[in-house]
C-alpha cells in the first residue's frame, strides 16, 4: 500500500504504526482555549481482557490526560491539554461483540459529539469499526489491535493505528528461537479462533519455513476467543511431538493457559512462546514457569528505553494505580501524546490559533513524536524495534533473560508488500 491521498501507512518506533489521516477535532474552525477536547476511548472494562488489558489502558488514559491538563509531562508536552484546550474523556466498555461495538461508537459520535475515538484492543472490533468511522468521518486511532488486515485489505481516509501489526510479533518470534539457537523439528500453536489468532499464527508458520524449513507443525489448536477452559486444547498439546508451542493469546486467555499448563507440565515439557505475555509478568509473576519466551508487541514495559519520558510514565502510572505500567498502557499513551502533537504542530503552523482539520492532516503526514516507548515516525520501515526474552527466576524475583530486539526492517513488510507476500519472499526489501 503505497501513500496516496487516500491512504497512508505509517510506522513508528516499537510498533509499526499503521495510519490513515485525518483529525476531526473541529470542522473547520476549532476549539477556544477553554472549551475542552473530547476523547472517547474505548477499552475492555468488563470480561476476562478486562484485567490484563482494559482496566490498565483505562488508567493510563486517565493518568496521561490528567498530567498532560496540568501541565506535568516533560518536553516536548509540557504544554496544557492540546494546545491549551484541556482535554475530557469518556470511556465505553469494549466487551459484547461488534455489533454492540458499531452502536457504541454511533453513540460516541452523534450523540456524545466526541472529537476523536481512541480505542480497541480487538482486531475483530477494529475491522468492524474501521468501515463506520469512514462513513461518520470521524478521526479513530486505532491504539492496540494487530491485525494486518484493516489497512492491507482496505483503504480509510479518518482511521489510523498507531501500534504494531501482529506481523512483527510473529515475524519476530520465529527469527528469535533462530536467533538463540534453539533447535526447532516439530512445533505446534494454540491461537484464538478469529482474525489476531489466525493471522499471527499464519505470519509464525510462514516465517518458520522460511528459517526452519525442515520443521513440520505437529498441531494447530484454535479455540474461542475467551473459552477460558484449554483442556481439551492443552492435551493435543502435550500428545504432540512439537518442541515449541506458538501462542498469541493476551488477556485473560493467556492467564488460563499460563495457570493451566503449567499445572500439567506443558511448561516443562515444551518451550512456549507467548508473543504479547509481558502483562503477564506483572499479574502472574512467578506463576510464569522459567524459560518461557515473552513478547511486548514492542519496546514497552520491561523493555523500554531508558528515558525522561518512559520515567516519567513509569512514576505517574506507579504512583497513582500501585503497580507497573504494562505494554497497552504504554500504547495508549502513544496514541495521545501523538494526537496532541499533531494538534500542536499544526496549531503552531496557523499561528497558534486552533487548526482546521485539513491543517492537522498536514501536519500528521510524515510525523515524528516521542513516546514513553521511544520515537515514532510516520513513515514505513524506520526506526522500530520487537522485542523479545526469556523468563526467569532470579533470587525470588521475576526476570528477563537473553533479550533481543529487532529493527523495523527485520519485521515488517516494506511499504506497499502483504505480510505474507513479503514473508514468503524470504523477507526480501
Amino acid at each position: 500500500m503505497k501513500p496516496n491521498a487516500k491512504a497512508r501507512t505509517w510506522l513508528g518506533t516499537l510498533l509499526p504504526a499503521v495510519a490513515m489521516t485525518t483529525l476531526a477535532l473541529a470542522a473547520p474552525a476549532a476549539h477556544a482555549a477553554d472549551q475542552p477536547i473530547k476523547i472517547g476511548v474505548v477499552t475492555f472494562l468488563s470480561g476476562a481482557p478486562a484485567g490484563t488489558f482494559g482496566i490498565p489502558v483505562r488508567d493510563a488514559a486517565q493518568a496521561v490526560a490528567e498530567e498532560l491538563n496540568g501541565g506535568k509531562v516533560p518536553a516536548p508536552y509540557a504544554t496544557k491539554g492540546f494546545g491549551g484546550a484541556p482535554i475530557e474523556l469518556s470511556f465505553i466498555d469494549e466487551s459484547g461483540g461488534t455489533t454492540k461495538q458499531v452502536t457504541e461508537y454511533r453513540n460516541l459520535v452523534q450523540q456524545q459529539g466526541v472529537d476523536v475515538v481512541i480505542g480497541y484492543v480487538s482486531s475483530g472490533d477494529c475491522l468492524a469499526i474501521a468501515p463506520v468511522a469512514e462513513e461518520l468521518k470521524k478521526l479513530t486511532v486505532m491504539f492496540d489491535c494487530g491485525t494486518p488486515q484493516i489497512f492491507e485489505e482496505g483503504s480509510y481516509k479518518y482511521v489510523f493505528r498507531t501500534g504494531a501489526t501482529g506481523t512483527m510479533d510473529s515475524v519476530a518470534a520465529a527469527m528469535y528461537l533462530k536467533d538463540r539457537g534453539i533447535q526447532v523439528k516439530k512445533y505446534a500453536g494454540i491461537n484464538q479462533n478469529y482474525a489476531w489468532g489466525h493471522d499471527s499464527w499464519n505470519d509464525f508458520t510462514a516465517s518458520m519455513k522460511q528459517l526452519f524449513p525442515d520443521a513440520t507443525i505437529s498441531t494447530e489448536q484454535f479455540p474461542k476467543f475467551l473459552a477460558g477452559q484449554y483442556g481439551a486444547e492443552i492435551s493435543a498439546l502435550l500428545g504432540s511431538d512439537a518442541e515449541v508451542v506458538h501462542s498469541s493469546f493476551w488477556g485473560g486467555d493467556t492467564d488460563a493457559l499460563i495457570l493451566q499448563g503449567a499445572a500439567r507440565g506443558l511448561f516443562q515439557k515444551k518451550r512456549v512462546l507467548l508473543t504479547v505475555g509481558e502483562p503477564q509478568l506483572v499479574k502472574l509473576g512467578k506463576q510464569i514457569p522459567d524459560g518461557t519466551i515473552i513478547g511486548a508487541r514492542g519496546q514497552f514495559g520491561d523493555f523500554a528505553p531508558d528515558t525522561p519520558l518512559n520515567h516519567w510514565f513509569r512514576k505517574a502510572y506507579t504512583d497513582r494505580f500501585k503497580t507497573q505500567p504494562t505494554y497497552p498502557t504504554y500504547k495508549m499513551a502513544h496514541a495521545i501524546l501523538g494526537v496532541k502533537a499533531a494538534y500542536e504542530k499544526a496549531q503552531a503552523a496557523n499561528g497558534g490559533q486552533a487548526p482546521s482539520q485539513d491543517q492537522i492532516i498536514a501536519a500528521f503526514e510524515h510525523m515524528s513524536w516521542e513516546g514513553p516507548g521511544g520515537e515514532v515516525k510516520l513513515s514505513l520501515g524506520k526506526g522500530h524495534q520487537a522485542a523479545y526474552g526469556t523468563v526467569k527466576q532470579v533470587d525470588g524475583k521475576t526476570t528477563l533473560a537473553d533479550v533481543v530486539y529487532y529493527k523495523a526492517d527485520q519485521v515488517t513488510p516494506p511499504e506497499g508488500v502483504k505480510s505474507q507476500d513479503w514473508i514468503n519472499s524470504g523477507f526480501k526489501r
